[in-house]
């Protein structure tokens, strides 16, 4: 009798133990009805972590994280969701289901971290989305210099709270808020910044998922890198004909390789102005070579007819999934690179008047 309460007392302080070293979040969300959804972001879906029903307006969420990590909280069956980083540890979270965005959440210090920058960045994002819709209200009104001042000011105030979010990354290398605020600044970064941050992380971040992704797209990314020579591919053109990335550059002195799609507005504007850099400057050898990140076909031909694109086409109607997007470590669209008939990369994501600039400078 005395091995089996021994027995169960180990039982019990095992239990004890288990339940201490994992967390226990109490939800109290005004207006909530059902139960809460906790859950994550995986490679291509949602993972539940944990639901609660929702009891005299409380619901309690309990599980255990390897290292502190992002999560998402949400009514279960509602749309809207907010960030919340879940540490092994005692927290609570306060606020209205009606507005998620406004969360208050004690007991997480990466929690605290993050909102710290956060609420930053959403104070400058109200400030640039008003001048952004002045902008738009003086276009509309025929000013084009006043919008064009407004939109250089709201251009400068997005770009200052990427620089805020790499900054918090360079001056807490060992914060798991990290990896979050590093996962959303690392397209507009070149490789070699990128690398550099990736490597000053504190050794515990390493195994971050988002860390280990990452660290692998910067190999491929090196791959493509300028001065580099770009990997060569194959792939059908609008009529199923097989067509070869270095057939059509080792053709012109310089081709741009194009990444774009119908569904993505920003290619589609920036559409006509690569035209006209095409067409003043394809009889001094350039050309444009379009990959197209489309799964309907229909859609993806009459993108190519409405925009005017008369240079080589292809695709494999894969979407983000798209071999060649895959091969560039291509993660946002419209994304572009200049090689030279050599295949050597000369350039990367010249947009707009750059672009122009760009070629000009190479065959004037």
């Amino acid at each position: 009798m005395k091995k089996v309460l021994i027995f169960i007392a180990a039982v019990a302080f095992f239990a004890c133990s288990q339940q201490e070293k994992g967390f226990e979040i109490t939800v109290n969300l005004e207006g909530a009805e059902g139960q809460i959804l906790l859950e994550k972001r995986g490679a291509s879906e949602w993972i539940p972590i944990d639901t609660a029903d929702i009891v005299d307006g409380a619901a309690v969420l309990k599980g255990e994280v390897v290292t502190p990590e992002d999560h998402y909280l949400s009514v279960l069956g509602q749309r809207a969701k907010t960030i919340l980083f879940v540490e092994n540890t005692e927290m609570t979270v306060s606020g209205t289901a009606e507005n998620m965005e406004q969360i208050t959440v004690t007991g997480s210090k990466t929690h605290d971290e993050y909102n710290e920058v956060n609420s930053r960045i959403q104070e400058i994002g109200e400030e640039y989305m008003a001048l952004y819709q002045q902008a738009r209200e003086a276009a509309a009104a025929g000013n084009e210099e006043q919008a064009a001042q407004l939109m250089q000011q709201v251009e400068a105030m997005y770009e200052n709270t990427n620089t805020m979010q790499a900054d918090f990354v360079r001056n807490n290398p060992g914060s798991f808020a990290a990896p979050y605020f590093l996962s959303r600044v690392q397209y507009g970064m070149e490789v070699d910044e990128l690398d550099n941050l990736v490597n000053a992380l504190d050794p515990k971040l390493k195994e971050v998922p988002s860390i280990v992704a990452l660290t692998e797209r910067i190999e491929k990314l090196k791959t493509v890198a300028v001065g580099q020579i770009a990997p060569d591919f194959t792939m059908n053109d609008q009529d199923g004909n097989p067509v070869k990335f270095s057939d059509i550059y080792k053709k012109n002195e310089y081709t741009l390789l194009d990444f774009w799609a119908a569904w993505c507005g920003p290619c589609r504007q920036e559409n006509p102005n690569i035209v006209a850099v095409y067409n003043d400057y394809k009889d001094k050898g350039f050309s444009v070579f379009g990959v197209s990140l489309d799964r309907d076909r229909d859609a993806w031909l009459k993108a190519i007819d409405d925009d005017k694109l008369t240079w080589p086409h292809v695709s494999d109607l894969a979407y983000w999934n798209n071999s060649a997007a895959q091969l560039y470590a291509v993660n946002s669209i419209p994304s572009s690179l200049i090689v030279d008939k050599t295949g050597k990369i000369i350039a990367k994501n010249k947009r707009d008047e750059e672009l122009r600039e760009t070629v000009s400078e190479l065959l004037d």
